[in-house]
């Protein structure tokens, strides 16, 4: 029962870690990129700094 609860929590710590990070094109986003090295950014994240923080073109509404 112990490792069950144990498992439980990690899983809820996980889940609310990651619902703190900026959502991609977002302005908080672009600062966020602004501060991390380029040699850490991934293709991706090349990709998409160049089309919403430097082009300016905002992120589709879902």
């Amino acid at each position: 029962m112990k490792n069950i609860l144990t498992i439980f929590a990690a899983a809820i710590a996980v889940f609310t870690l990651t619902a703190c990070e900026p959502k991609r094109g977002s302005d908080a986003w672009c600062k966020k990129m602004d501060e991390t090295p380029k040699g850490d950014w991934s293709f991706k994240d090349a990709g998409d700094y160049t089309k919403f923080c430097v082009l300016n073109q905002k992120p589709e509404e879902n």
